[in-house]
């Protein structure tokens, strides 16, 4: 999900012309462990009735589709700049039964080769993929919204329960009506696929490093966005440590070790223009309405386990 950049901001040493097997390679892989995944989350069992992992593929298609437009988003933005920067690269993950909440990836990056040259093409790299990433992720949760059951608040029937963002909530209220506190909503698959989509899309947003949020957090403030980025990563170590959700605390080692300091395009001083300023500040609201601060939970049943169903291993909301 990350972008790289040379050491202190100078072009990464040359690399051999790019094979397109290795990408390629990748991307069908990532299809395959994210169909099982799809397949193993809806109730099938795809070892022993293999045709059944067809039954992924509204969670598989989906969940690529988003990953791939956010990646060409900033692929096709740095070659319009002429920045020299790699295919996507997808990274498949061992598909995980409910109620893990697996989705079969763990994401995609593109690397970049050559320095942006100035802060406005750092920028529209940047913000190209959440943007392009979103237009797809919004329309995906609707659609599973739609598609979705909704069961009474008193029914929960246990499994891994989704956390809800601001976006989120609203998508629901004028989707179904209500809120996902106000019932427990057993997602469709799609739905699912664009919820981890919004989720990818907050993840990439943390104003740190080289996440997109950090490229467009160095834009906006220069040489201070180091401050930002120090505090963003307290923040959501903290999250951790309170045990708000793990995650948050392997991912804020993760972006330590990768470092929190942005390496300066090749001029660092050109500010960008009052277009790209508001569009700046729209992608930091952008992340705050899209931030799902306890992603993932485990509810308990409160019927007998033998009458769960396994569509209630992917709920919104419903009583803690």
């Amino acid at each position: 999900m990350t972008d790289e950049i040379g050491e202190g901001g100078l072009p990464a040493a040359p690399r051999r012309s790019q094979r397109p097997w290795l990408p390629i390679a990748l991307f069908l892989a990532t299809f395959a462990t994210t169909t099982i995944n799809g397949a193993l989350q809806s109730g099938a069992h795809p070892l022993t009735e293999p045709w059944s992992v067809t039954s992924g593929l509204p969670f598989s298609l989906t969940l690529m589709a988003i990953l791939l437009v956010h990646e060409m988003g900033h692929y096709l933005m740095s070659r319009y700049h002429g920045v020299k920067a790699t295919l996507p690269f997808f990274i498949p993950a061992p598909p995980a039964p409910p109620p893990i909440p697996g989705i079969g990836t763990f994401g995609a990056f593109i690397r970049l080769e050559s320095t942006p040259l100035d802060r406005r093409s750092l920028f529209d790299v940047g913000a190209a993929g959440p943007l392009a990433g979103l237009i797809l992720a919004i329309p995906a949760v609707i659609i599973g919204l739609k598609l979705s059951s909704i069961l009474p608040g008193e029914d929960a029937r246990g499994g891994t329960a989704l956390g809800s963002s601001l976006l989120l909530n609203f998508i629901s209220r004028i989707t179904l009506g209500l809120a996902p506190e106000d019932a427990t909503i057993v997602i469709h698959p799609i739905g699912f696929a664009g919820w981890v989509g919004l989720l990818v899309t907050a993840m990439n947003l943390l104003p740190i490093g080289q996440l997109d949020g950090g490229h467009v957090v160095y834009a906006l403030f220069g040489q201070r966005h180091i401050w930002v980025s120090r505090l963003a990563l307290i923040a959501i170590l903290t999250l951790g440590l309170l045990r708000w959700w793990i995650g948050w605390l392997v991912w804020g080692f993760v972006l330590l070790l990768l470092g929190v300091r942005h390496p300066p395009p090749q001029d660092p001083y050109t500010p960008l223009d009052l277009k790209r300023k508001v569009l700046g500040w729209l992608m930091l609201a952008i992340f705050v309405l899209t931030f799902i601060p306890i992603p993932f939970s485990i509810q308990e049943p409160r019927v007998p386990r033998e009458h769960s169903i396994p569509l209630a291993a992917r709920l919104i909301g419903g009583p803690s």
